[in-house]
């Protein structure tokens, strides 16, 4: 068997005991060695074997324990997020062929034919259970889009073909939930890379959460970088000292990058792509925005390219396909994954410049918000921005744009501060911006609402 295709369980069986690992969740604490040496299923895991499950759960603890008692006993696993609709589970289940369901507490009515299994108290693993093998299938459901999520499968080897085992890292922390690629990515360098980790928790106010992160010691945290602005607004973000800092999932613009390395000197701050198609792409460890054009002509086990504007990905750890009779093919004749995420070569370097289904249309030209918010963020006095567009009748859209800032003002002259405030920021993206690219209509707020994947939920004004 190749090293990379172990399963979990026995990643963590021939880990090295008696060093405290654990994952840690609000008020709870379990260690991986009691992770690898017991199971919560008891008699129900030889049912479960060669099923195709889907991993339900009400909290991230219970998924990572599915997720480590199903990876080589099932033949495939369906990670259901947090935000998956009810009404939206049966679709997935009959894409996904689900005959069996893992599920914590109460849960819905799945059909007549379907296995519930529901976790009980852990007791020791059998004997057996060390030798299952099986090549699991995983699939991971799409963030960010409207009507039914895809379901996009990925190989075992492939999820963790980016991951160094022998790169220990005593405590891992993410903001991302792991039933996302993000956060799972997390999970397994944990699993697999030595090291405990910090589980996130649906609107636990970030206070408490740097709090639990503080007090874990932990080394390595990754996030969007809407989490990350946001962790920054947070006065207890200075009691935890890591080592590593990391963004993704977002266009990390050279604001954010800089922030991050003023509130953390001397700490290594980068920024990865990925995504749940894509897979793993690369990493940028310099503290510039985009990424080396020298990138795109590199030999290795990821190949990239620039086609009509987007960014293609060829690589083994690509997911292979989309789950349940979705049309579009998931990669091209030549393998290469379309991202979405348009580029543009800038010198000897590349830029993110949107999403191509997020361009807004102003009288026929093109505004990626991600362009405009990266102008306002450079302002001295601003936390974080969010630009969309409004509905205009002469033009089709507008572009306006809501700014949370660095700080508020006495009542006695607010109005003239934030008015001088205002000016100034537009000001910036006059002196930088295309006239059609500048906000009609700038809004302050007091805070910018995220996804469950902590991107900024961005919609029309």
């Amino acid at each position: 068997m190749q090293h990379a295709a172990k399963p979990l369980r026995r990643w963590l069986l021939e880990a090295e005991r008696g060093r405290g690992r654990a994952l840690l969740a609000p008020g709870t604490r379990l260690t991986l060695d009691a992770l690898a040496d017991t199971t919560g299923l008891g008699a129900l895991r030889g049912a479960l074997a060669d099923r195709n499950v889907l991993v339900s759960t009400g909290s991230q603890l219970a998924a990572a324990e599915a997720l480590v008692e199903l990876d080589g006993l099932a033949r495939r696993i369906v990670l259901a997020p947090p935000d998956l609709k009810p009404t939206d589970i049966p679709a997935v289940m009959a894409g996904a062929g689900i005959d069996a369901v893992l599920c914590d507490g109460d849960h819905p009515g799945f059909g007549p034919d379907v296995l519930i299994a529901v976790p009980g108290p852990r007791v020791p693993l059998p004997d057996a259970a060390a030798a299952e093998v099986r090549d699991t299938e995983w699939v991971l459901l799409t963030s960010g889009t409207t009507g039914l999520p895809k379901m996009v499968a990925h190989s075992r080897a492939g999820l963790i073909g980016a991951i160094d085992p022998s790169a220990l890292a005593p405590v891992w922390g993410t903001f991302y939930d792991i039933r996302r690629y993000g956060g799972l990515q997390i999970l397994l360098r944990a699993l697999i890379g030595g090291g405990s980790m910090v589980l996130s928790q649906a609107g636990e106010p970030m206070a408490d959460h740097m709090a639990r992160l503080a007090a874990a010691g932990v080394t390595h945290l990754s996030g969007t970088p809407s989490h990350w602005r946001r962790a920054l607004m947070t006065p207890e973000t200075a009691s935890i000292d890591p080592r590593v800092v990391r963004l993704s999932g977002e266009i990390a613009d050279q604001a954010v990058l800089d922030s991050l390395r003023r509130a953390f000197p001397g700490v290594a701050v980068g920024h990865a792509y990925a995504s749940t198609e894509a897979g793993v792409g690369f990493e940028v460890t310099d503290g510039r925005e985009g990424f080396p054009a020298a990138l795109l002509d590199a030999d290795g086990a990821v190949a990239m390219k620039v086609e009509d504007g987007s960014l293609r990905i060829r690589s083994t750890r690509t997911a292979s396909r989309y789950v349940g009779g979705t049309a579009r093919a998931l990669a091209d004749r030549d393998g290469f994954v379309d991202t979405d995420d348009l580029v543009e070569r800038r010198g000897d370097r590349m830029h993110f410049v949107g999403r191509r289904s997020g361009v807004i249309n102003v009288g026929g030209l093109k505004v990626h918000p991600e362009e405009v918010e990266a102008v306002i963020n450079r302002h001295a006095g601003v936390r974080m921005s969010l630009v969309k567009a409004k509905s205009n009748p002469i033009t089709g859209a507008i572009v306006v744009a809501d700014v949370v800032i660095e700080r508020t003002f006495p009542d006695t002259d607010a109005a003239r501060a934030q008015a001088g405030l205002k000016a100034e920021i537009l000001d910036l993206c006059r002196a930088t911006l295309p006239a059609h690219k500048v906000p009609v209509l700038l809004r302050f707020a007091d805070a910018l609402a995220v996804t469950p994947a902590g991107k900024l939920a961005r919609h029309n004004a």
